[in-house]
């Protein structure tokens, strides 16, 4: 595979799924170091299956898979988990159990074989909570967290454990807008330190404000593969989620922003109204939460 020897993940003709149901059929990838790479996807096209497969949650074969050089499947699972964190969509989580707790279960794969929290643990944990803002949130039980206060809870601990391959399945998801900025601007500053992100993203805007690189999976196989402005087009996204799309630069960045460009909403028929409006750059602004979202300049 192209670079996969100095790659920090890679894997060549992977396939996985649930069963007898194959979800992923023969993928090549490359993750590196300093990357944030966005996996793109309308939903059931693999895209948490992927992170699965990657993180060791699921059987899966593949050709060749190696974590820092090393044979993914010859790895002890703590030894994987050094290497690579995962922050799962919202799932069940132990009711009772506080939040400092659960972010300290991140610090496991650290643990001497006496098996107890030393200071660096807590001192991990402590940091990772201060990071993601949910440090007021340290004494409650999971239980009483809201989705987004949760999403926290997970990241926090993802970073406490200190692993430099973070994969995230739909971060997002449950996020206010202006929390949602800080998480993700803390993971630019985890990537721009050398650390890899591959992360699960519904918004195509917010992918292409943060990630260096864009996937796209469809029916559990890659549909394009590279940066940013060479992947977020009209077309690949248009074949990727099976509707037209209309691709404008940010106005503030440059960066490329979609636009719906099929619609039956009540406002559709003032399509003439666009031009009043400012022409694209008023078009880029009109993207929503993406669109305000980011610190590249």
């Amino acid at each position: 595979m192209p670079g996969g020897a100095h790659a920090m993940l890679a894997a060549e003709n992977l396939c996985a799924g649930y069963g007898k149901n194959r979800v992923l059929h023969g993928l090549n990838l490359a993750l590196r170091a300093g990357e944030c790479v966005a996996l793109l996807g309308a939903n059931g096209s693999g895209k948490t299956t992927l992170l699965r497969a990657l993180s060791g949650g699921i059987p899966v074969r593949a050709e060749r898979m190696e974590v820092q050089g090393r044979d993914f499947f010859r790895l002890r699972p703590r030894e994987r988990a050094r290497m690579i964190a995962v922050v799962p969509q919202r799932g069940h989580c132990p009711h009772e159990m506080t939040v400092r707790q659960m972010v300290l279960l991140g610090r496991y794969p650290h643990l001497s074989w006496l098996g107890a929290y030393g200071v660096a643990d807590h001192a991990a944990a402590d940091r990772a909570l201060e990071e993601t803002g949910a440090a007021p949130l340290a004494r409650r039980r999971l239980g009483e967290l809201s989705g987004g206060e949760l999403q926290r809870v997970l990241l926090a601990r993802a970073l406490a454990q200190g692993s430099p391959l973070l994969l995230l399945d739909e971060l997002a998801a449950g996020l206010d807008p202006a929390r949602m900025v800080e998480l993700f601007d803390l993971l630019e500053k985890r990537r721009a330190a050398g650390a890899c992100v591959l992360m699960a993203v519904h918004d195509c805007n917010l992918a292409a404000v943060y990630a260096t690189r864009l996937v796209g999976l469809k029916a559990g196989q890659l549909l394009f593969d590279g940066p940013v402005g060479q992947a977020f087009t009209e077309e690949n996204l248009g074949e990727l989620y099976g509707l037209p799309v209309t691709v404008l630069p940010h106005p503030l960045w440059g960066l490329p922003q979609a636009l719906l460009a099929q619609a039956s909403g009540p406002h559709h028929t003032r399509a003439a109204g666009v031009e009043d409006g400012g022409g694209p750059a008023a078009l880029g602004a009109a993207v929503g939460i993406s669109g305000s979202a980011g610190s590249r300049g």
